[in-house]
Parts: C-alpha cells; structure tokens; sequence
C-alpha cells in the first residue's frame, strides 16, 4: 500500500520503502497502528501538509550538512489518534470519526487516550518517519 500527494510541484510516495522509522511513544506505546493503518488513513481522509524546518538532517540523505545549511527543510502533516487501554481504536482523519469528538467517545467508554501523530517527509530525498507521541487533551 502507498500514499501519493503532490506539495510545491513534487509528488512524494509513503510507502515501506521510503519510511525510515515509526517511533511509538516511549513511555506508554500504542498497539495496533502501524504503517498501514497511516497509509490507509491518507489515502481515505484529507490530511493538510506544510512547510516544517529542523536543525537536524536527514538521516538518508544528509542534505543540510551536504549543502552547510543549518536547517533541513521538510514536508510535515499531523492528525490525532484515540485508543482505548493502549490500543489503536480510531483516528480524527478516519471516515468512521465523521460528527465524533474525542470527548463524545471518552464519555461512551470508547476511548481513554489521545496521540498525536507526526508525519515528517524530507523535501529533498522523499524519505519520511512517522512519530507517535502521547497527549492530555
């Protein structure tokens, strides 16, 4: 499975082969959301990526040390996800999540827990990461 999107006249493709790494939050890990699951989420949902710099490079290609820039620039787009006892239940980019929020479901027993969940894809390689990271909402 894949995801193609088009940002500033380049197309990038999120699939296996261009991921580096999924890091799930270190502390208190979510089950049962992976690769696919964010590659199936983007391809039904409408997710808006921008412009994001940082000071480190990426691990692939290395660009701003190649070219003595202090920053790297990155295409990065982020939506949230729900789970219940530390296990993936829904995302807010998800069709099923249409006229839900969070604390509708919190009030059900559906959900207990909020992520947000970053992706960050370098402008100049393609290559991306995926971070997972614990919320208070």
């Amino acid at each position: 499975m894949e995801y193609k999107f088009n940002f500033e006249k380049k197309e990038y493709i999120l699939n296996e082969e261009s991921l580096l790494e999924l890091i799930n939050d270190e502390e208190s890990p979510v089950e049962g959301f992976d690769l696919n699951e964010v590659l199936r989420l983007l391809n039904e949902g409408n997710l808006e990526f921008d412009k994001a710099y940082y000071s480190s490079s990426c691990d692939s290609c290395d660009s701003n040390f190649k070219e003595k820039r202090n920053v790297s620039e990155y295409v990065e787009g982020f939506f949230y996800i729900y789970t219940k006892n530390k296990k993936y239940v829904i995302a807010n980019i998800d069709k099923d999540y249409e006229g839900k929020t969070y604390h509708k479901l919190e009030l059900l027993g559906e959900v207990d827990d909020s992520y947000i969940v970053s992706i960050i894809i370098c402008k100049n390689c393609g290559k991306f990461i995926i971070q997972i990271e614990e919320l208070v909402v």
